[in-house]
């Protein structure tokens, strides 16, 4: 076996019964795609009961998989001179407040002018080391298009206290959403399981308990506007496009949110005048305890211009 590769044992549950075994293996193991995993199987890094099996078998609950990933091939990331606007910083961590439209790391399509390249160039290529040399010091992400609060680790230290913190879901993240409608009741909680799209492998989507991952948002409505609302989202779970998955399951896409949901009537000409290009969704307030110091942190961030004004465009 080759240096730096993964062993990942997986076991076939029920909902997965009857489906295609990459089908079935995306499902269980959603950070990885379809394609990815078809491709393992074809190499032979996939095996059961001691033989490699085709990506098309059927696959039987209580079957056992034993996966090798070998390690990725990463570009290592460049310092670059960008502006970051900075909420705190001390020896072991940097909170940083993200503008809508800066990618976090790189990767295909975007291999420099990230979140990354710029702490490169701020912290003198001090970060932690444990994501590897495209993802730097970043133990957590938010879209490109959605703007707020992210904390990124100096060192390693730093970064396997928070990421813990993450595993135990005791970060405290509170996302600002301006979605189309009026969610009735004001409140409540959205409790689902999240997995990649059976349609579409690019997005997410909601499936039957067992597929994908737990996820749970905490909602409440803040502001009644004209045909929308202002809410406020406190994720119990992290998941990938969690907010947006959840408030278009709902019934309440973002306004602006073109995968998950799309311009209503009424609201079309508004975006285009002011230019809205994006989910209407920003990173609030991120509150831990320093990994190393054991204080308790809670940062604050003001809702960018865009999503100001178009709050003022669609008050009643």
């Amino acid at each position: 076996m080759g240096a730096g590769v993964s062993i990942i044992e997986t076991t076939i549950g029920e909902a997965q019964a009857g489906l295609r075994l990459d089908r079935a293996l995306a499902d269980l193991l959603p950070d990885l795609s379809r394609e990815r995993l078809k491709a393992l199987i074809l190499e032979g890094q996939v095996i059961t009961d001691g033989r490699s099996p085709n990506p098309s078998m059927k696959v039987a609950a209580g079957q056992s998989f034993t996966i090798a990933l070998p390690p990725p091939v990463e570009a290592e990331a460049v310092a670059q001179d960008i502006a970051l606007s900075i909420a705190y910083e001390d020896a072991e961590l940097i909170v940083v407040d993200k503008p809508a439209g800066l990618v976090v790391h790189p990767a295909a399509g975007n291999l420099d002018g990230t979140l990354v390249n710029a702490l490169l160039h701020h912290c003198r290529g001090q970060l932690s080391g444990i994501g590897g040399v495209a993802r730097p010091g970043i133990v957590h992400r938010i879209d490109k298009d959605t703007s707020g609060l992210l904390v990124v680790a100096k060192t390693d230290k730093a970064h396997e206290g928070l990421a813990r913190q993450f595993k135990d879901h005791s970060i405290d993240r509170l996302y600002a959403a301006i979605v189309y409608g009026v969610p009735a009741p004001g409140k409540g909680t959205v409790d689902t399981w999240i997995g990649r799209s059976d349609a579409d492998r690019k997005k997410m989507a909601v499936h039957r308990e067992g597929r994908g991952k737990h996820a749970v948002t905490h909602y409440r409505t803040m502001e009644r506007l004209a045909g929308a609302a202002l809410v406020e989202c406190r994720l119990e779970t992290g998941r990938t496009h969690q907010v947006r998955v959840h408030m278009a399951h709902i019934g309440h896409p973002l306004i602006g949110d073109q995968v998950y949901g799309r311009d209503r009537k009424g609201f079309k000409s508004i975006l285009e005048t002011m230019g809205f290009k994006r989910q209407a969704l920003h990173a609030k307030a991120l509150g831990f305890i320093h990994p190393l110091t054991g204080e308790s942190l809670r940062f604050e961030s003001v809702l960018p211009a865009d999503m100001q004004e178009l709050l003022s465009q669609l008050h009643v």
